[in-house]
């Protein structure tokens, strides 16, 4: 069982993010990060010179960490540019609090933004089926015809059909469910509501997923600020703390994956609810990467809330809507909320104003465990935190 010393050593102290009905915002990505951040450490009631760890994966020039800590005017002493896609900002809480219990740092930032919907309008941005530079993909996927990366993701839905007869009405639900919570989200891209036949009815794109099967292509940019638990009860928002964390990699290319219908949630999930002394059962509010339906019908699955292969009739019932008995993504997810290509920020900024009781009209009652779990790649890379409102139990 993993080492548990972590449990409740660090808490998240502050959050933002940025989205809107439209899909835009204003301003250059750099611009965006320091704005972020900016709003996480009000939020926080910190100040910049507090930072001391800064953690980015993603970001212009060619050393995120470096160039973004200059362009802000800080001298970290703890840094972090580990980029696993989606996943990327639960891999970085998990080394922060890990930083911070080791005392490496004090106050610790991780920040993410992209404008990919803007880029577009411009005449830039990311295509479907682009890969920059000499990769692994382009050399020996793309040749065959793989669209990326929904054709990934396609290729998990199909093989998880032919396994356990999960179908395509199945998974419908997850986008269905997602809108009921965008509906209640006033910055969300897609608030009106959608049926299971919707779903159905909208184009095909990679069989067997369809147009409302995928997630969003917008911009979007957020931060999340982390400190000492001891510091965090005396600061403006009432502390999450990290209760657990895990991580796991299992492949780069989709024809690499070991199993299309098991992901590596299944290592980062358990060592997750190990090191927090938490179960599935435990857990008040899921906050899923949703870059497709069939992402969240495996994760469910890989993170125990339901067993593998009965991720489809889990999903159908509507547990993960509002009302539900697991309620899942409550802004709308990358499904219906936001998605600038990669999501992860947003379950980490979601999970803590659930937790915090800020949600609005979304806000589920009597929340105090919350989970957050990020995907990268293509099924690549799973991360999962589990946070709470109270260190110890």
């Amino acid at each position: 069982m993993p080492d548990r010393t972590l449990r409740g050593q660090a808490a998240i102290v502050g959050v933002a993010d940025a989205a809107s009905a439209d899909g835009t915002l204003a301003g250059t990505v750099r611009r965006l990060q320091g704005q972020m951040i900016a709003e996480a450490l009000d939020d926080a009631g910190l100040a910049l010179g507090d930072v001391d760890g800064l953690f980015v994966n993603d970001s212009p020039g060619w050393a995120p960490s470096l160039e973004l800590a200059e362009y802000l005017g800080i001298a970290p002493r703890c840094t972090d540019s580990t980029q696993t896609g989606g996943s990327s900002f639960e891999v970085h809480v998990e080394h922060a609090a890990a930083a911070i219990a080791a005392g490496l740092c004090d106050v610790a930032v991780t920040v993410y933004a992209a404008t990919p919907r803007s880029d577009r309008a411009r005449g830039g941005g990311y295509r479907s089926g682009q890969t920059v530079g000499a990769t692994a993909t382009a050399e020996w996927e793309l040749p065959y015809g793989l669209r990326m990366p929904l054709g990934a993701y396609a290729l998990a839905a199909a093989r998880h059909m032919h396994a356990f007869g999960t179908t395509s009405e199945q998974l419908a639900r997850v986008a269905v469910d997602a809108r009921r919570w965008a509906a209640m989200n006033p910055r969300a891209r897609l608030r009106e509501p959608i049926t299971v036949d919707d779903v159905l009815a909208s184009p095909l794109q990679a069989s067997p997923l369809r147009t409302l099967d995928c997630c969003l292509v917008t911009d979007g940019a957020g931060a999340v600020v982390l400190t000492s638990a001891d510091r965090a009860r005396d600061l403006r928002r009432p502390p999450v703390f990290v209760l657990g964390a895990g991580t796991c990699h299992t492949h780069a290319m989709i024809s690499q994956m070991p199993d299309l219908t098991v992901t590596g949630a299944t290592v980062s999930g358990a060592q997750a609810f190990a090191m927090a002394g938490l179960g599935p059962t435990d857990v008040d509010v899921v906050q899923l990467y949703d870059s497709f339906t069939i992402t969240v019908a495996l994760l469910l699955e890989d993170l125990g809330f339901c067993p593998k292969g009965e991720g489809g009739p889990f999903v159908a019932e509507g547990v993960l809507g509002p009302g539900g008995s697991l309620p899942a993504n409550t802004t709308g997810g990358g499904l219906a909320y936001t998605h600038p290509g990669q999501f992860g920020i947003f379950l980490l900024v979601e999970a803590v104003r659930q937790l915090r009781g800020e949600g609005g009209d979304r806000q589920v009652e009597g929340a105090e465990v919350a989970l957050a779990h990020g995907s990268g790649g293509v099924l690549s890379a799973m991360a999962t935190v589990v946070l709470g409102t109270e260190a110890t139990r």
